[in-house]
């Protein structure tokens, strides 16, 4: 068989997969997250390379079939109804249905001129995004990563070329001082790695005590930047985050901007998973003062139900980007500037991907959302939003009317951290009561929660006593409903 296939081969091989797939989203609501414990297995596969091809399309079609059986029984079912983990959610299947077309046209967006109306509908999407975070007449400009960690990256190189805009082509080197960044303790593990990459060294990025609503402590940070400033350091940008991995924490945005201001500094607000709240009405409060921010990175992956991977970098300040990314080369193609293609309002005119994105080649990740609001609309992520903060809303209500259990920490956004009550706590105590529910829990396969490590206000992580051990459950799959929260708490009764 060779690649092409004939018509008739596509469409046995794709009429299998679609209805796969079909088959496996009907089964998600109560499907098991994975395996029993006695049955997980992680040894490696050993089969050779495969020397010959298949015979035909119904061979090939058999095999497909075989992985989809073997990947769906064996597999760990984020998308389940019952997985209330980490920030991973049931895809939307319009989200599905744009990968599959994105993945067969498989456009080149690292210009305008080889992606025409692919790259029209990236910058559409980012305009709608965008407008849902700055106010009308704001120029911005962004783009489609791979998920957080580019974005943030991303964000984090525009910051350092707007404070030093000689230091991308000399080096960090010629700054002649440390640059330093500031987060919170419970910011994510990106910006760490970001400031590494960017050659400021992981230490240039300053972790900052939480108060106890586990937000950044701006009287700490501020004491930081002084004490930075006066140390002969060079501090360029402060990271707020809007929705933290571990607890669901929203920073004080408006305060930050505000200390932000005072010293110059870039505002990059991390809002991988809580900046979708902008989608929503209702609680889009949560994130106040997010249109104060310089930057932001929001992850369609996550709260916006969209599969992996898609991740988007903005901000305010489009010339920073092009400072930091922008290169010349004499095989790409350009646009004339009389090519007819409109650029929409409120928007910086649309520049070539690669001139403002760490990516060359890249695919299509825009095609999935613009899919979906095209055809659901914002009112769906409205409900879909206001519906999660709801049930979550009433978990976190059993959880402090239970005799069992009891909060760690404030509610933001669907995320919960609890610990069991004992008698006479001891923090060793607490953690081994914890595992021993989440273990209880997820045994069968037929749930998944986990345990982290939460900060301790006023201490950093790696101070002794800096971390306690809480249970973490979220509410990240639409098909998640009031039943499947029963059963969860059920199964924490028995384990406690």
């Amino acid at each position: 068989m060779d690649f092409a296939l004939d018509s008739a081969a596509r469409r046995v091989l794709g009429y299998k997969l679609i209805d796969r797939i079909d088959q496996y989203f009907n089964s998600l609501h109560d499907r098991a997250v994975q395996l029993p414990l006695e049955q997980r297995t992680f040894e490696p596969l050993r089969n050779p390379l495969p020397e010959a091809g298949l015979a035909d399309a119904h061979a090939a079609a058999e095999l497909l079939d075989e992985i989809c059986g073997e990947l769906i029984e064996q597999g760990f079912h984020v998308p389940s109804a019952n997985y209330f983990g980490l920030m991973n959610p049931t895809p939307a299947y319009l989200g599905v249905l744009g990968e599959f077309l994105a993945a067969a046209l498989n456009p080149q967006l690292a210009t305008m001129a080889r992606s025409q109306l692919a790259s029209r509908i990236e910058q559409e999407t980012l305009r709608w995004i965008g407008e849902r975070i700055w106010a009308p007449g704001t120029d911005f400009a962004g783009s489609f990563t791979s998920g957080g960690n580019e974005a943030n990256f991303s964000a984090l190189a525009a910051a350092l070329a707007w404070k030093f805009p000689h230091a991308t082509e000399d080096g960090v080197a010629t700054i002649g001082a440390q640059p330093v960044g500031y987060c919170s303790a419970e910011a994510h593990h990106s910006l760490d790695k970001s400031c590494g990459l960017l050659g400021i060294g992981r230490r240039g990025m300053r972790r900052i005590p939480i108060t106890d609503r586990v937000q950044l402590d701006l009287k700490k940070l501020g004491a930081a930047i002084e004490e930075d400033v006066r140390s002969g350091r060079a501090p360029f940008c402060v990271v707020a985050t809007a929705g933290t991995t571990n607890s669901g924490a929203i920073d004080d945005l408006e305060a930050t901007a505000e200390l932000c201001r005072s010293h110059n500094l870039w505002l990059h607000v991390d809002g991988a998973y809580g900046a979708a709240a902008v989608f929503s009405q209702k609680h889009r409060d949560l994130v106040r003062g997010i249109e104060l921010a310089d930057s932001v990175t929001i992850d369609p992956h996550k709260w916006l139900a969209m599969p992996f991977s898609a991740g988007v970098v903005l901000t305010r300040r489009p010339e920073a980007l092009r400072t930091a990314f922008e290169v010349t080369t004499p095989y790409m193609p350009r646009v004339a500037a009389d090519d007819g293609m409109q650029q929409p309002p409120k928007v910086a005119p649309a520049i070539d991907n690669f001139k403002i994105s760490t990516q060359w080649s890249r695919r299509m990740n825009s095609l999935k959302l613009w899919l979906t609001l095209r055809i659901h609309g914002r009112e769906a992520y409205e409900q879909h939003i206001n519906r999660q903060m709801q049930l979550a809303h009433k978990f976190a209500q059993w959880i402090s009317e239970s005799t069992k259990f009891e909060l760690a920490a404030p509610m933001y956004v669907p995320i919960l951290n609890f610990r069991v009550k004992l008698r006479n706590p001891t923090e060793e105590g607490i953690r081994a009561a914890n595992e021993r529910v989440v273990a209880g829990v997820t045994r069968d396969g037929q749930q998944w929660i986990s345990t982290t490590q939460l900060s301790v206000p006023g201490r950093l992580p790696t101070e002794p006593g800096g971390t306690r051990n809480v249970i973490r459950m979220m509410v990240i799959s639409y098909l998640t409903d009031e039943q499947n929260l029963r059963e969860l708490q059920r199964r924490l009764m028995d384990e406690g």
